[in-house]
């Protein structure tokens, strides 16, 4: 997601450290010992379904709130044509849910509504990472990752919540205290196909910063994680190290990034994502963005330029400019999350954003076509979701189906 930078005022946090091997079974209440190490499956392995989230009403500028939850609506609507959906929904919101639901997706059978305490709707970044054991020596027991989110950071709308043009609610205690549980509770309330095994973290980090292709690399900005308002202390090999453990990585290719430059202080996902080892779509900044992305995207094509992933490969790269922004935005104060990288697989398909520039809209559509030819590629329109800070993938999340 990238906001403006005025979109930030760091906040103090305290965390524990603690790592946890030994947990309680769910089913059996005995003690299983974990697996010392994960693996984070390929995002286009089978999923089992699709995490999204409505947001509450304290998480987006009043004006923008009904179209986001319009656009998210119909995003989970395409997705359902391939996967079922689990839609986290606040209590007072499941009426609007309902009604969503029944306007946008046919088969209303394939999505879940689930009364939960969720505010933001990016749980690509709030809610848990799912991972599995490698030695398959339990095969039917799931695991998910529960980073402890902490609003990027400790990022929060200044305190009169006016930026680029909107006010934005500035959300209390208990609602961050919410947001940190969510990945928490997602993990104790997933049953389904199994109880899922929550797996502690010594670090803190966010899902849309972890951009991996399932055969052991990893690509990530340092600035999103090596820094004190998440890991105060921890060292880049350190986080290296625990990174390895949870996600099975064999290679990590860090890029510098850009500390607040935006909300998520670059997030990868909106940068560079494999379409399947040892390829890459990489997004290139719109002639009239700011000379400061241009540089960080310059910087990121050079690394992946003399990089090779964990397999030796050399990196074969695919670059897709982002669309025009001067006819998608409503004012000169608007930032626009607008990469076509930030996509998602479901089973069998992908699916694109359409932002509104056409000519760039169809040469995204032909470039993943022509990429995937095995997969059925779709796009959905959104404006209002990028206007308030992410695309597709920052509002979605894959549940693995168990191997």
């Amino acid at each position: 997601m990238k906001l403006f930078e005025r979109f930030h005022k760091l906040l103090s946090s305290l965390f524990t450290t603690t790592r946890t091997l030994l947990q309680p079974s769910h089913s059996s209440g005995e003690i299983k010992v974990q697996p010392s190490s994960y693996v984070f499956p390929a995002e286009s392995e089978p999923h089992e379904a699709t995490i999204m989230g409505l947001p509450s009403r304290c998480s987006l500028p009043p004006d923008q709130y009904d179209t986001v939850c319009n656009e998210l609506a119909q995003l989970a609507a395409t997705v359902t044509e391939f996967e079922p959906v689990r839609l986290y929904v606040r209590p007072e919101e499941i009426q609007l849910a309902e009604s969503l639901v029944k306007t946008f997706v046919k088969d209303t059978s394939k999505i879940s509504i689930i009364p939960c305490p969720i505010n933001h709707c990016w749980v690509r970044d709030t809610g848990p990472v799912y991972v599995r054991d490698p030695t398959d020596a339990s095969p039917n027991q799931r695991f998910a990752i529960n980073f402890r989110f902490n609003e990027w950071g400790g990022k929060q709308p200044e305190d009169d919540g006016i930026c680029w043009g909107q006010r934005w609610p500035v959300m209390n205690e208990k609602r961050l205290q919410e947001n940190t549980d969510f990945a928490r509770w997602v993990i104790e309330h997933d049953c389904e196909p199994s109880p899922v095994t929550q797996v502690q973290t010594s670090i803190r980090a966010e899902g849309g910063g972890l951009v991996t292709d399932g055969e052991g690399t990893l690509l990530i900005t340092e600035s999103s994680i090596i820094c004190d308002v998440r890991n105060p202390g921890v060292s880049k090999d350190e986080i290296e190290a625990e990174l390895t453990r949870l996600l099975g990585v064999e290679k990590v290719i860090w890029f510098p990034g850009r500390r607040n430059v935006d909300i998520t202080d670059v997030h990868m996902d909106a940068e560079a994502r494999f379409v399947r080892p040892g390829v890459i779509a990489y997004s290139k900044p719109h002639a009239i963005s700011p000379n400061l992305w241009k540089e960080l995207s310059t910087e990121i094509l050079e690394i992946l330029d003399r990089e090779t992933d964990a397999k030796g490969r050399r990196l074969q790269i695919h670059t897709i400019e982002e669309p025009d922004p001067r006819g998608l935005v409503k004012s000169d104060h608007d930032e626009l999350s607008a990469s076509y990288v930030n996509f998602y697989f479901v089973n069998g398909g992908l699916i694109v954003p359409k932002f509104g520039d056409v000519e760039r809209d169809q040469t995204a559509l032909a470039m993943f076509q022509q990429l995937l030819p095995e997969r059925e590629i779709r796009q959905v329109y959104v404006n209002a979701i990028p206007l308030t800070g992410g695309v597709l993938h920052c509002v979605t999340q894959q549940v693995p189906a168990l191997t």
